[in-house]
């Protein structure tokens, strides 16, 4: 079984900057795709970015520019380096990843973060 755990949430001015992280622990054979989504008050959850192994990336529209998706093979672990923001990103951003369990299976197996708080406003 696998855990995401998400930090670097928290209150941010317009125009400023933050850096959120997910590390992923458990029992696995190989992360496959991660990427971060988010859900604001009274909207559905949304695809922020998203990176492959291979560390091809995809970005939703509204944040292409001012966001950009990494990630830590050995580690584990993805980040999502957030500049230029928005009251309107203001939402829960979530840590979204795909795991092989083993060797022997080909099938990726989603799994989630518990979120983390950001919050834009002057």
């Amino acid at each position: 079984q696998v855990r995401l755990v998400e930090s670097g949430g928290g209150l941010v001015q317009p125009g400023g900057s933050l850096r959120l992280s997910c590390v992923g622990s458990g029992s696995f054979f190989s992360i496959g795709t991660m990427a971060w989504y988010r859900q604001g008050p009274g909207n559905e959850r949304e695809l922020v970015a998203q990176i492959a192994s291979g560390f091809t990336t995809n970005y939703a529209d509204s944040v292409k520019g001012r966001f950009t998706v990494s990630r830590d093979n050995a580690k584990n672990t993805v980040f999502l380096q957030m500049n230029s923001l928005k009251p309107e990103d203001t939402a829960v951003y979530y840590c979204y990843a795909e795991y092989r369990s083993s060797l022997y299976r080909t099938t990726y197996n989603p799994v989630w973060g518990q979120g983390t708080q950001v919050t834009v406003s002057s």
